[in-house]
């Protein structure tokens, strides 16, 4: 019988990241997962700005963009028009990352499985969870292993294990939603084309879109595209049955793509669902990412929204022992509302874009070849391309209800208590500097205003850090959480301060 802080089941990108981030905040952590190894086959290839902004403290954000493509180029093919777009052109304001970062989720998952191991955290394939029971507030679990079945008892289990979740079957949370008549067809193709190289193709058809993915994994080009769902029998979510070369070839012709397809060494249909969980917790037992709530790959979120939350709830769970209750609360107050506005972007964008509705398909087939001729001088627009990208990195994200988020007093400019720290150059100890830079490590972050009195806060625990702001005028403070969001703000002094470390265990 082993006795731990945090079970993590499922060691996908949410897995990895939520096991990080309760390691570094001081919890002990086992992640297990049933495959015998990772799936290689990237689902998601897009890391937005924000996923950035919350690994960084971990210190995996400099090996991400090491792999990644900071400035991709995309051809939106309209009819017999090309239009190119630069990706990495966005031009956003207010963070280190002012780009769309194209990233493979196969390493995404390398660099955090790296991360772990150097901690000191192997990840456990071939592990799967046989049975899930609460007993005196904590998490009973069997786990099936080649050594066989094995008792284990940990103070919490995170299910970051998919649509299919027996954590979420076992804690009894309904799954509320629906199954979207489209699928999606993967597939990686050697193709006899004339498409520049190292380029994403976005042909628009009547039909819908399709995507051709310069990623190389298992060839030239991945291919993303839709159709109306079939009747096979499988996991929602998950790669399933391969897709004959006609269909996809069809699929192809369909959007008016002038290519062939030459090889075509793996294939899949996906079927597709728009579900969010009732709740987020259960006791001891947690959800997260794919357990929590799935929809479409439109618009990029699934990864990302995974990622956020698991960066939400890790250094929860690891302060929790010394917090109030309230702290375990906010996850499920803070991220289902998030969940579902996550959803309702990624709904929008899959209608548009998948539909077989009349509407969509008239704009995508009628419609977008006529605008064709403006799209050179619209997609030319950086402040245009910014706001798409910005939207996409889910800015709209605030936690202002939580009980977490508190204000002492009349606040002027500035965040507001559960509002992103903004990423704004400061002076700080004499030199400039820009804020996420002096927050990009674990724990809290006390940012004191420059006639903000310190010797009431001389005694704070390592769990503190605190920077002085030369550039900020008066006596106020700024209490940053690990997830970085402002969590406290006063506008003069550090009266209730005590009470707010309290409530979020960082005493």
């Amino acid at each position: 019988m082993s006795s731990l802080d945090v079970l993590v089941v499922g060691a996908g990108p949410t897995g990895l990241t939520l096991a990080l981030q309760a390691h570094e905040h001081g919890a002990t952590v086992r992640i297990v997962d049933r495959r015998s190894e990772a799936f290689r086959r990237s689902r998601a290839m897009i890391v937005h700005a924000r996923t950035l902004e919350c690994l960084r403290p971990l210190g995996v954000t400099a090996a991400l963009l090491d792999r990644a493509d900071r400035s991709p180029r995309a051809q939106l093919h309209v009819g017999s028009r090309v239009v190119d777009v630069g990706l990495g052109a966005a031009a956003m304001r207010g963070t280190a990352y002012p780009h769309l970062t194209m990233v493979r989720q196969a390493d995404v998952e390398e660099i955090l499985q790296d991360a772990l191991r150097r901690r000191g955290v192997e990840l456990e394939w071939g592990v799967e969870l046989d049975a899930l029971e609460v007993a005196d507030e904590r998490a009973q679990a069997t786990l099936g292993t080649t050594r066989g079945r094995e008792p284990t008892t940990s103070r919490y289990v995170v299910g970051c294990d998919g649509p299919a979740s027996m954590v979420r079957n076992t804690a009894g949370i309904a799954w509320d939603g629906g199954s979207y008549r489209q699928e999606i067809v993967l597939a990686d193709l050697e193709l006899e084309a004339d498409l520049m190289p190292d380029v994403l193709h976005v042909v628009a058809g009547r039909t819908g879109l399709l995507f051709l993915f310069a990623l190389g994994e298992g060839a030239t080009w991945r291919l993303l595209g839709t159709r109306p769902a079939g009747s096979a029998d499988q996991p929602y979510g998950q790669p399933g049955q391969a897709v004959d070369a006609a269909e996809v070839q069809a699929l192809i012709d369909d959007a008016g793509l002038e290519a062939q397809v030459r090889e075509m060494p793996w294939s899949a249909q996906v079927r597709l669902q728009h579900r969010v969980a009732r709740k987020f917790r259960y006791g001891p037992l947690f959800l997260a990412g794919d357990a929590a709530h799935t929809h479409s790959p439109a618009a990029a979120q699934g990864m990302n929204t995974g990622i956020i939350e698991a960066v939400n709830l890790g250094w929860k769970l690891a302060y929790a022992d010394h917090a109030r209750p309230a702290l375990l609360d906010s996850y499920d107050r803070e991220r289902r509302p998030a969940a579902r506005q996550a959803l309702a972007l990624t709904h929008a964008v899959f209608f548009a874009e998948a539909s077989t509705h009349p509407l969509p398909q008239f704009l995508r087939g009628r419609v977008l070849p006529l605008l064709a001729p403006l799209l050179p001088m619209m997609v030319r627009q950086p402040h245009a391309m910014a706001a798409v990208i910005t939207l996409l990195s889910q800015p709209w994200v605030r936690y202002p209800g939580s009980a977490l988020s508190v204000a002492d007093g009349f606040l002027a400019r500035g965040p507001r208590p559960g509002d992103r720290l903004p990423d704004r150059v400061v002076t700080c100890a004499g030199r400039q500097t820009r804020l996420h830079d002096l927050t990009a490590s674990p724990g809290v972050h006390l940012l004191l205003a420059r006639d903000a009195e310190r010797a009431e806060l001389d005694r704070l625990g390592p769990r503190v850090t605190v920077h002085r702001i030369d550039s900020w005028p008066g006596t106020g403070l700024t209490a940053v959480r690990p997830d970085g969001h402002v969590g406290y703000r006063s506008a003069r002094s550090a009266r209730a301060l005590t009470d707010w470390l309290e409530l979020v265990g960082a005493t």
